[in-house]
């Protein structure tokens, strides 16, 4: 089966779906997707007015639950925040322990779970296959981390939740308009790259 636009890839399902279907296979995604994250987190800005800084690490949420798929994109976020509160230094910085994971930036670390599960699910309808789709996948999955981030950061700071918006999403919606492009690039376009070597068997 193809999909629409001609290429000889499955109508539905993600990239990961296209690997062999093994616990090894499926074990390596899910670490490799989660180091793939914690190696984005460390590129950031810090900005002097909002404890929450401008890192690459929701491009590697969406990427990772698109690429992955709802069941395999939430473990691999799972394992990033289980990990790091366990030690592993790869929040945002080098940060680790349990006082990162519940601060004021925990909630964008548990929003990354419910985002990747909910982009993959998406995915696997086939919706990461145009351009269009694929940001529309984006915007939603960054929306399920703002509301769960913001919330938390108001919760934690103690302000009301028209501070918190100003503090944990309007500074970061140019580089998000941003993130959104490129993955709505890289998506489809790696689709379009796998059925042209598909076509050349």
């Amino acid at each position: 089966m193809s999909t629409s636009s001609g290429l000889s890839v499955p109508a539905r399902g993600t990239l990961a779906d296209l690997l062999p279907e093994t616990f090894l296979v499926d074990a390596a995604l899910v670490v490799g997707a989660a180091c793939f994250v914690g190696l984005l987190a460390q590129l950031q800005i810090h900005l002097s007015w909002t404890p929450v800084p401008i890192t690459g690490q929701t491009l590697g949420v969406l990427l990772a639950g698109s690429a992955l798929g709802w069941k395999r994109g939430s473990i691999a976020m799972a394992f990033y925040l289980a990990a790091g509160m366990i030690g592993m230094p790869w929040y945002a910085g080098h940060a680790s322990g349990w006082s990162v994971a519940t601060g004021a930036t925990g909630g964008y670390l548990f929003g990354f779970i419910i985002a990747a599960a909910v982009c993959g699910l998406i995915a696997e309808q086939g919706n990461d296959r145009r351009i269009l789709s694929t940001m529309g996948s984006m915007i939603v999955g960054n929306a399920i981390i703002y509301a769960c981030g913001v919330t938390w950061l108001a919760h934690t700071l103690g302000v009301g939740l028209s501070k918190a918006v100003s503090l944990g999403l309007t500074p970061f919606l140019l580089g998000d308009v941003i993130k959104v492009v490129l993955a709505a690039l890289i998506l489809p376009g790696t689709w379009r790259l796998v059925g042209k070597l598909r076509t050349k068997q």
